[in-house]
């Protein structure tokens, strides 16, 4: 059996630029007024769902006028790069090409969680990438599980305290065990733990819930048979494995505009936050859409598990690479972002307070009880050998996964890429590299498609059914270096077949998805109608439901009507129009299997 603790040591080799506006991962925001005569610049690197309002905050610290000791004053930048993503980048040595963003003096990941991944990554390679200084806390949030408001009550919320033994139960029984058979399968949206720290915390949370402790968590009780049942119990629940959460609250909320809130998912794991934001009208975690936005018809609520949850701390931690004049500048950026003025919009964002006091208007918008806004059942982050443990094991009891790879090789795939290599040369080297990353149990197949595939009944052509990666990887492999090719794009036929072959076969114990990567745009006039195909796609009319991924390869994808499939299917849509990134996003994508 192949080493299934490869993803996070190969997501650290590539994933950088991949995850850009498609997922809102990797943004770089420039911030502040004119550079004047401030000689000292500060970047910072923040989590992607505080990036917006740090960057606000940090070009009223630029226009303030502050000066830091001896008359000097400092500019601060700010960019955004998701917790699990920056950690890689700075155990590698942070590579601003790569990275998509500027090396930072600060950061600011969501939970600490990431430092103590970071400091085990940095005593394996015998290196100092952080300081002794203590970290101080920004803001504050716990984990939540977000739940329709009726499915909540109907668990007994808010007098009965609800936990992961509850999820667990759902997930074993469905709703007809709490008499609402007409809500079918309970489903759960998680992240992505390599990636995001709703995922990682959600996945301690679920470990320490299988052994009733709040601390102190064992290697021996990772790996006991018993919590190991209870966790892979847990992940079969899942819908797939996001990169971002906001994904799931962009499906959930296009769903609850179309009168379907209850027919999506049952509950995400999440940021508290992230649910006041989407309670607000912003699902998508833009701090400037709060109250412009429609509100839900079917409000979240934030449900903190009884059996233990976590908080995320947002620590500000200076790095190693901070000059003295920078380290000055980065205090004084921390003081000011201290402050009670800049802490009460840290509130007014959905956040509590670096001290984990929540506002009047969060405890309103997520339906906090007093007992939730003060004392809440914490646990406390396990020990650095424990963690790394942890997310191992996770690889091994993640939900698995039946996924079908649809290829165009279309003529147009002929073009040139960069780099000296045709587009069809670079989709195949990037599909070929990401084999490695499933799990020997997962199901993968192939298809390609154009025009003319040869004998001319159909514009695709079925090369691999969807078999173990144990026994599928190497003909995968030759089947993908095989490919050649010529005619136009039949976008389609091809996607509508392609889910509907994956749909007569599906597995509904596993995450199943068709991936389809095209450098354009249908060009098979037999099959134009788009609008057919939207509706054919339609997650929610459809009892069972195969998520199709699209990723659009070169700036003549026609990356509009790829978001409008994908979204049709509650998934995602990649954007890889330039084909430097295309071996990041393949990544990327699957990160959600």
């Amino acid at each position: 059996m192949r080493n299934v603790r490869r993803l996070p040591l190969l997501v650290a080799v590539v994933v950088g630029l991949a995850l850009l506006a498609a997922v809102g991962v990797v943004v770089s925001v420039s911030v502040g007024g004119s550079d004047g005569d401030c000689a000292v610049r500060l970047e910072v690197n923040s989590s992607t769902e505080k990036g917006d309002l740090l960057a606000e905050l940090a070009k009223e610290y630029n226009d303030s006028g502050r000066e830091l000791v001896g008359g000097q004053c400092a500019r601060v930048t700010v960019s955004e790069t998701s917790s699990g993503i920056a950690k890689d980048a700075l155990a590698q040595g942070w590579d601003e090409r790569r990275d998509g963003a500027p090396e930072p003096q600060v950061w600011t990941p969501s939970s600490s969680l990431w430092l103590t991944l970071l400091q085990r990554d940095a005593t394996a390679a015998d290196r100092k990438l952080l300081t002794d200084e203590k970290p101080q806390s920004l803001a504050t949030s716990p984990l939540a599980i977000a739940m329709p408001r009726p499915m909540a009550e109907a668990l007994g919320w808010p007098k009965k305290r609800i936990g992961w033994r509850d999820v667990l139960s759902l997930t074993q029984k469905g709703w007809a065990s709490v008499g609402r058979p007409e809500w079918g399968r309970f489903s759960l949206g998680k992240d992505n733990p390599h990636t995001s720290t709703s995922g990682l915390a959600a996945t301690v949370a679920t470990f320490y819930a299988a052994t009733g402790r709040s601390s102190d968590l064992t290697l021996d009780e990772v790996k006991d048979a018993k919590t190991r049942r209870f966790v892979a119990g847990v992940e079969a629940g899942v819908l797939h494995y996001a990169s971002d959460a906001t994904a799931y609250m962009a499906n959930l909320a296009e769903a609850d505009a179309d009168g379907q809130a209850l027919s999506y998912t049952s509950a995400i794991a999440v940021q508290e936050q992230l649910i006041y934001l989407y309670n607000q009208g912003s699902p998508t975690g833009e701090t400037d859409r709060i109250g412009k936005g429609k509100k839900p018809k079917v409000p979240l609520v934030a449900v903190h598990p009884a059996d233990g949850t976590l908080m995320f701390d947002h620590p500000y931690v200076v790095l190693p690479t901070a000059s003295k004049q920078q380290r000055a500048a980065a205090a004084d950026f921390r003081d000011f972002l201290l402050q009670d003025a800049q802490q009460h919009r840290f509130q007014q964002t959905g956040f509590r307070d670096h001290e984990g006091n929540a506002g009047s208007e969060l405890a309103r918008s997520v339906s906090l009880s007093e007992q939730s806004k003060r004392n809440l059942s914490l646990i406390d982050p396990p020990a650095p050998q424990v963690l790394a443990a942890v997310l191992d094991s996770w690889d091994e009891l993640r939900k698995k996964a039946r996924v079908l790879l649809v290829m165009d090789v279309s003529g147009s795939m002929n073009h040139a890429a960069g780099g000296g290599q045709s587009r069809l040369e670079a989709a195949k080297k990037a599909a070929a590299a990401t084999l490695g990353l499933y799990h020997p149990d997962d199901e993968v197949g192939l298809w390609a498609f154009s025009s003319e595939t040869g004998d001319g009944t159909k514009p695709y052509q079925q090369i691999l059914s969807p078999g173990p990666m144990r026994d599928n990887e190497q003909r995968l492999t030759d089947a993908i270096n095989g490919l050649h090719a010529e005619g136009g794009t039949a976008l389609y036929a091809t996607v509508r077949a392609a889910q509907q072959a994956m749909l007569a076969d599906l597995d509904s114990n596993r995450i199943n998805a068709v991936v389809v990567l095209t450098d354009g745009r249908n060009e098979y006039p037999p099959d134009n109608d788009l609008d057919g195909l939207l509706g054919d796609l339609d997650a929610g009319r459809l009892e069972r439901s195969v998520r199709v991924f699209t990723v659009a390869f070169s700036d003549q994808a026609d990356f509009g009507t790829l978001t409008k499939i994908a979204t049709a299917t509650k998934a995602t849509s990649y954007d890889a129009r330039d084909p430097a990134v295309i071996d990041k996003v393949m990544v990327s994508v699957i990160s959600n299997f």
